[in-house]
């Protein structure tokens, strides 16, 4: 087939969950004989390099800068509060995108638009279309669940009023553009139950210009990595080093170490002093690094392009998410890495754990910390949950094993099975 791929990020070097994603699909529609043109925004930090790694499974690869700054934010937010659009959505609509994927003059059997944001111009390609091309759309997640859950736990009342008001337009937006695609994958059951529950006569009739009725095929594909390729990271057996990983500009992530850094980790080190707490990603915020300038057991590094040092130094790896939707790819690369993980329910959401067996679910900041103490303190614990930890990762997340599923997604006949990544 014919493939419009259209994305949200470069996904190539695959440093967050989104571009793991988007880089296995595209190896495996590779693989199956497509013929693929990319599009995909990219911002300064973006290296030439990283488009001429994608031309070897794209025919065509096209980059669309993207800028963001404090004073668009501003106006996008103020546009969002008198049309009533949501703002995550608009303030990524790029006339340079549009008019791209405007001029595109190829036939495509297939328009794939990877996560919400890039809906609107795959909705758009489709009105040029010359044929009806089938309308593919990644969701990764339920979108609304993003602010939602932020603003459950804002302690600020105007912010958490901003971000309900964000949640009903976006709830509102996402249940009307999936129903205008022919297929949604999401990466998790849950995510797949709550799309479809938004999805009703009274959600198509807040966008008029829609021209269906009735709802889309659905099916759950799993975020995949290569296992070979992240293979086993050996520890020392003497570490205390406890570390976090991810891109700190996200808010979910942002929150969730600031929420582990004032009610987690004092508890920690009071208990094990010689403990190092490492936060990798880039955008750290404020607040931390001034938490951090107080006391000698914080390492922020900023982002860093291979963390295998820090990697190899862990006894625990923390995900202590509170926000967030679709799944936590950090999971599932510390599983391949052998890493002993500590982590929130919210932060373990739609995968394949069981707790005490290849990770351990804590909620509270009592639980956090006895849990992040137990690994300090048990090697064989440690050793034990990282084992199951890399088989679960080798059993239910190599996208050579799951990704076959793309192809019922991509076939033209009705009636998808779903594949269940429990």
């Amino acid at each position: 087939m014919n493939i419009l791929f259209l994305s949200q990020v470069v996904p190539y070097p695959i440093d967050a969950g989104p571009k793991v994603r988007s880089y296995h699909v595209l190896r495996y529609l590779a693989a199956a004989g497509h013929k693929i043109t990319l599009v995909t925004f990219c911002r300064p930090t973006d290296h030439p390099d990283d488009i001429r790694h994608l031309r070897q499974y794209c025919s065509v690869v096209h980059a669309v800068p993207i800028y963001r700054s404090r004073a668009k934010d501003a106006w996008h937010l103020l546009l969002s509060l008198i049309q009533g659009h949501p703002f995550l959505i608009g303030r990524d609509w790029s006339p340079a995108m549009a008019g791209l994927v405007r001029d595109l003059t190829d036939t495509f059997d297939v328009i794939h638009a990877d996560q919400l944001w890039m809906a609107p111009y795959a909705l758009l390609a489709q009105s040029y279309a010359k044929n009806a091309p089938t309308l593919v759309l990644d969701a990764h997640n339920a979108v609304f669940q993003i602010p939602q859950r932020m603003s459950a736990r804002s302690r600020n009342p105007l912010v958490r009023l901003m971000l309900d008001l964000e949640t009903r337009k976006l709830a509102r937006y996402e249940a009307a553009t999936c129903q205008r695609f022919d297929r949604v994958v999401t990466v998790t059951q849950e995510d797949q139950s709550t799309l479809a529950s938004l999805m009703t006569p009274e959600s198509l009739l807040a966008y008029c210009e829609s021209k269906k009725n009735h709802p889309p095929e659905m099916t759950t594909i799993p975020i995949c990595i290569d296992p070979v390729a992240k293979a086993a990271i050996p520890r020392r057996a003497d570490s205390h080093r406890v570390t976090f990983l991810g891109g700190l500009h996200w808010p979910p992530n942002a929150e969730g170490i600031l929420w582990f850094a004032r009610e987690v980790w004092p508890r920690v080190i009071q208990q094990v002093p010689e403990a190092v707490l490492t936060v990798i990603g880039k955008s750290p915020p404020a607040e931390l690094v001034r938490i951090a300038a107080t006391c000698t057991s914080y390492d922020i590094t900023g982002y860093v392009p291979d963390p295998t040092p820090y990697l190899s130094e862990t006894a625990a790896f923390i995900v202590p998410l509170h926000a967030g939707g679709g799944m936590r790819v950090k999971i599932v690369d510390a599983w391949s890495w052998e890493l002993p993980i500590v982590s929130t329910r919210i932060g373990s959401e739609g995968l394949d754990y069981q707790d005490e067996i290849n990770l351990l679910i804590a909620d509270t900041a009592a639980d956090f910390t006895r849990s992040v103490v137990r690994l300090l303190t048990d090697p064989e614990l440690a050793a034990r949950l990282s084992a199951a930890g890399r088989r679960t990762a080798e059993e239910h997340y190599d996208w050579h094993k799951v990704y076959p599923a793309w192809t019922k997604v991509y076939a033209r006949e009705e009636g998808m099975t779903t594949h269940d990544s429990k």
